[in-house]
């Protein structure tokens, strides 16, 4: 049950930052404007991306080669954020959930190369944030 309420959160999350990147707005504001607040787990995420959005950047910048954020597809901006986020900031959620539910998106909302991207920028993300679970 645990499982299928956090992808759901998951994929809620990436809808509203989603929907903060189309409308120029920030993540938090999105949330803000929302008639009924959604599951926790997805505004604690939504949230958590929005206050180290620079950081999050910064890293998914620095381990993308040839590619700087702003040139990805919005919705692979998207993932890659919300999975750096939960690897940085939620020690709570294992490393293999994470990476499993960004590819899964990926597959899901954008490309079959994007879920191959994901995963492996992701993966040497985790290796470097999380070395003693990331394999």
């Amino acid at each position: 049950m645990l499982q299928g309420t956090r992808r759901e959160a998951r994929e809620r999350a990436l809808e509203l930052l989603y929907e903060a990147e189309a409308k120029g707005l920030a993540p938090a504001d999105v949330l803000v404007g929302l008639p009924i607040t959604p599951d926790p787990f997805a505004v604690a995420l939504v949230t958590g991306v929005d206050e180290r959005l620079a950081e999050l950047d910064a890293l998914i910048e620095r381990l993308a080669r040839d590619w700087t954020v702003e040139r990805m597809p919005w919705v692979d901006r998207s993932i890659l954020r919300l999975a750096a986020f939960e690897l940085v900031a939620r020690p709570d959620v294992p490393t293999g959930a994470i990476l499993s539910e960004a590819v899964e998106l990926a597959k899901r909302f954008s490309t079959e190369e994007a879920g191959r991207f994901v995963n492996g920028l992701l993966s040497n993300l985790a290796r470097e944030v999380r070395p003693d679970s990331a394999g």
